[in-house]
């Protein structure tokens, strides 16, 4: 039975669970004494509906057995023959942390390819794999997944970039939507997995990530972030959310009402809402938010703003039925909050099929699927499409007839890394492997990257590793560098580095004693791998520790490696205390390098990032730029050989230098999973045409960003939709090997049609997009708002009509003064091109919607519905509901434009909580005319308000701008003006 809507609410049917039992005829309860397995348990019928299956089921569960239910390791209940249960398999772009499977490009650049279809496969293919599992059910396994990631990417620098689709919520939506149908399986009665969105809300910057808070205007809410989340919700194509370790508006994410007020009601299906891990324990005194006292509090707190499980203290759920059970025993909580919980559960664990004679539709799925042929071979579709082609100066395609001369170098040449939430490779085909493979010939290579040592100029003994394959721990121990005492150089950026020994291959790293030779590569929840190397004025260099953290006392200090025992093993120490080494180059890089492409016909350089280092989780960037190191390798080689190739692997937007002006040609792909090689190697050679898009601006510095906290998209200009400076490459953008032409934009039902046309040699695709722009507005409106884009493939000289769908309610904006979707009046700009500056046809489109009326001050105003401000953040009016406005020092400021006060208004009314100062009414600036000033004595706390008043002057009528000047530490809920 699915829930009817009423005015956006799910309303169900209220079904007495016993008396559904008894209507089956089944005479069960809880307590009945039939068979675990009994085909007579009505939950056990595929046949009934899922309503009538969980309701059946829920009234045999003892409430012990409830609150089981809701910790991510949900127990088995042996007496009814129900399995355990757990929430959370990582499946990202693979399935992850279960052992081998197929490792499909990173989410950004699977969003790159612009086509839904594409990842639609690619999500089923994940799917299958996630089932391939169920028969041996390895500890991590479950259906329950925790994917995709759909926060919109509005600042490059945030360390999860790579979990992204994109900056556009659109575009977002819809590749959520198509890798979660993939994931689902489509059919609306049976799930494949149960996808789950990450992380709501507004979750985009990893310091501080737990207690920061994202400031939510109403219209950044309603437009951007709420648009990224919605689609796949309403598609069945995810089948819940998971709660974000920050908070929003002053509230955290764990406890955000909007969980049940929004999201349940983009569904007519019962939805699975999880916490992030540990996210519960934030909450508390002990925590980072200290948001309740008690785990008892918040764990009620976060069930009644629907939270539905909880991830925390691993595998160990007695702290969270504790909790929830104290909370019910001192009236926090009542079953009926329990039981609402559950049935979300359990309707989801019934969909999945879990109750169905032989697991269901999907029940037979075997490991044969895992890392099937057919997956590798849509893993190598999927990362060739993805590719991006930034320049091409006749350098590309390369011809595989006569480039079989061609070397390799760079960092990436030869290697893959994997993200943290990657699945495990398979196999690696790397861009050197690739390449040979498409030519059928060994290329030359090289990494580039310096081999040196260490030697304490103190005692003049180098540092060395051990050579066989687990390592030794490093000592200054020889008094001669041999190959025990060199190690190879990788230089990340942002003065990081990693040191790999030349004795055994492998990367050094902090084992919590001691600094071991013993990694294949940095990773790691602690990444103990990265060092950073400080020069000092002697020429000496200090090398400091950069991993995540230690466990020394020091440990919130910088800390140094210098030899700590009488053997002269290596550990940490501080600054004072640290060893001076001389750090001489024994092999360069980028010698090596140019003498690799010398001659050679072509040289390709892979230069990029190392994903556990260049930003991840609890990480973010302070440096967009390519390792000077590897910009300088690419200066070298170009100089060396002209026909220079440059492919930069990695996951954000890059700045790039002077790269881009200095090369001839420039292919950008993610981290792109085991088929990276061959999928390069197509798209080099010309087998595939790039038609890869990027999703993201490319800013040409940092400068061009605000700070990585502040979240108004509209009032920063962030994203392309607002950004007004010069972009190193746009929003949209990507080259191909041929050329296309675009007619006229035509109107028809339901959109516009478009001529789309091969103007060139080369077989290729397009993706054509559609734009929109409001020439005219009460409200500051995008510079181009992405509504429709549709990725074709056409022959040379081919034609085809492409159908873009746009509706006059795709124009709708949130209305602040109404608190509604609104389009207005007027005339709209529509554009066709092939980026959103790369504009090839337009035309306009004349719209009769309505006119936003003046604003009605006389009526109960929400002050977070204002048209501009400074000084203030947006906080929690309760800890339950509602968002106040506080002022962060004196003279913050709201503004309430084109507001009608008619004849005049005489008395001006605000409910205010926190410190005492002053309200200044005033028109038409933050200085203009003061009409009125409201003296606040002060409440004592943020959440205990008290209404205040203040007389109006005659001034206060007509047409105006109303500005609210608020003094420091008041915050302001409602008010009036009468």
């Amino acid at each position: 039975m699915k829930g009817k809507r009423r005015h956006g609410t799910i309303v169900r049917r209220a079904v007495p669970v016993l008396t559904l039992a008894l209507v089956a005829g089944l005479g069960v309860t809880a307590t009945g004494t039939a068979a675990a397995d009994d085909p007579a348990y009505a939950f056990r019928d595929p046949k009934l509906s899922v309503d009538r299956r969980v309701d059946d089921l829920l009234a045999r569960l003892t409430l012990d057995e409830k609150i089981s239910l809701l910790h991510q390791h949900q127990p088995a209940i042996p007496r009814l023959g129900v399995k355990s249960f757990k929430t959370g398999t990582e499946a990202l772009h693979g399935v992850a942390w279960l052992g081998e499977a197929t490792v499909f490009p990173q989410a950004l650049g699977l969003a790159s390819t612009w086509d839904p279809s594409l990842i639609k496969r690619v999500g089923s293919a994940v799917g299958d794999e996630t089932r391939g599992f169920q028969q041996e059910r390895p500890a991590g396994w479950g259906l329950n997944l925790w994917a995709p990631v759909v926060n919109p990417l509005r600042d490059p620098r945030w360390g999860r970039n790579e979990e992204g689709y994109s900056e556009d919520p659109y575009l977002t939506g819809v590749m959520a939507t198509a890798y979660g149908t993939g994931l689902t399986g489509g059919d609306p009665d049976h799930l494949k997995t149960a996808p789950t969105l990450k992380h709501y809300l507004a979750n985009n910057n990893e310091a501080d990530r737990t207690s920061t808070s994202s400031d939510l205007r109403p219209r950044v809410l309603k437009e951007y972030e709420e648009q990224a989340f919605k689609p796949a919700i309403e598609a069945d194509a995810a089948t819940g959310v998971m709660s974000s370790y920050n908070l929003v508006n002053g509230r955290p994410a764990t406890v955000n009402p909007a969980l049940n007020d929004e999201v349940r009601t983009w569904s007519d299906h019962d939805l699975l809402n999880v916490t992030d891990a540990y996210a519960p324990n934030n909450l508390v005194s002990t925590g980072s938010q200290k948001y309740f006292g008690t785990l008892a509090e918040g764990n009620a707190a976060a069930l009644k703003a629907g939270i539905d499980s909880f991830t925390t203290d691993d595998a160990n759920s007695a702290p969270t039925t504790s909790a929830v059970t104290s909370a019910l025993s001192t009236g926090l909580l009542k079953e009926s909050d329990v039981d609402t919980a559950v049935r979300h559960i359990l309707s989801i664990r019934v969909r999945l099929g879990e109750f169905d004679p032989g697991g269901g539709k999907y029940g037979s799925i075997d490991k044969s699927v895992v890392n099937s042929p057919a997956h590798q071979k849509l893993a190598r579709k999927a990362a060739a499409d993805a590719a991006v082609l930034l320049k091409n100066d006749n350098a590309l395609p390369l011809k595989a007839s006569s480039g079989k001369n061609v070397a390799v170098v760079g960092p990436l040449a030869d290697t893959l890394y994997t993200d943290w939430y990657s699945g495990t490779l398979p196999y690696a085909v790397t861009p050197k492997e690739g390449i040979a493979a498409k030519l059928g010939t060994p290329v030359a290579s090289s990494e580039g990257v310096d081999r040196i040592t260490l030697k304490n100029v103190d005692t003049g003994k180098y540092v060395t590793a051990g050579s066989d394959a687990d390592g030794e721990a490093l000592k200054e121990s020889a008094g001669s560098a041999g190959t025990a005492g060199q190690f190879d150089l990788f230089d990340w950026g942002a003065g990081l580095v990693t040191l790999r020994s030349a004795a055994n291959g492998k990367y050094v790293g902090y084992n919590w004693s001691n600094f071991v030779n013993d990694q294949a590569q940095p990773g790691g929840w602690f990444v103990q791998q990265q060092f950073a190397p400080e020069r000092q004025d002697d020429g000496t260099y200090l090398l400091r520790y950069a991993g995540y953290e230690t466990k020394e006392p020091w440990w919130s200090n910088p800390v140094y490696l210098g030899p700590t025992g009488d053997d002269g093993t290596l550990g940490l120490v501080a600054k004072t205390d640290a060893a001076h080494y001389t750090k001489d180059v024994v092999r360069s890089g980028a010698d090596e390098a140019v003498a690799a492409v010398k001659g050679k016909d072509t040289a390709v350089v892979v230069v990029g990032s190392m994903p556990a280092i260049n930003g991840r989780e609890n990480n973010d960037r302070t440096d967009m730029g390519l390792a000077p190191s590897q910009e300088a390798l690419v200066k070298a080689v170009r100089a060396a050989n002209p026909n220079t190739v440059v492919v930069v692997e990695n996951s954000y937007p890059t700045t790039l230098g002077d790269l881009r002006k200095e090369v001839p040609a420039l292919l950008w792909t993610t981290h792109a999973g085991q088929e990276t090689g061959n999928a390069l190697a197509d798209v080099l050679f010309g087998d595939v045409n790039p038609a890869g898009r990027l999703t993201q601006t490319w800013y040409a510095s940092e400068s061009d960003l605000p700070s990585i906290l502040e979240y108004d998209t509209i009032k920063y200009d962030r994203t392309y939709q607002y950004f007004k400076g010069d972009p190193l490459y746009e929003f949209g953008y990507g080259l191909s090997y041929t050329s296309f032409r675009y007619g006229k934009p035509r109107r028809v039902d339901g959109g516009y049609e478009v001529a789309v046309t091969n103007t060139g040699r080369r077989a290729g695709d397009e993706v054509v997009q559609l734009y929109t722009h409001q020439r005219v507005s009460r409200d500051k409106q995008p510079l181009k708002r992405l509504e429709a884009f549709e990725r074709v493939s056409l022959k040379p000289g081919q034609t085809r009509t492409v159908k873009l769908p746009l509706k006059t309610g795709d124009l709708a904006h949130w209305d602040v003064t109404r608190s509604k979707w609104v389009v207005e009046s007027g005339t709209y700009d529509v554009l066709v091109g092939a980026s959103s500056e790369d504009i090839r046809s337009r035309t306009s489109l004349q719209v009769r919607g309505e006119t936003i009326p003046a604003r009605d001050l006389s009526r109960v105003t929400r002050a977070e519905n204002f048209d501009d401000y400074a000084g203030v953040r947006l906080v929690d009016e309760s800890k339950a509901r509602g968002t106040a406005v506080g002022a962060a020092g004196d003279g913050a400021w709201l503004k309430f434009a084109d507001s009608h006060l008619g004849g005049g208004v005489s008395k001006f009314g605000a409910r205010v909580a926190g410190a005492a100062g002053k309200v200044e009414i005033r028109l038409g600036s933050p200085t203009g005319t003061l009409v009125g000033t409201a003296q606040v004595d002060g409440t004592g706390s943020p959440y205990t308000y008290e209404t205040v008043t203040a007389s109006l002057s005659s001034a206060a009528k007509g047409r105006q701008d109303v500005y609210l000047v608020v003094s420091d530490g008041i915050r302001l809920s409602t008010f009036s003006l009468r």
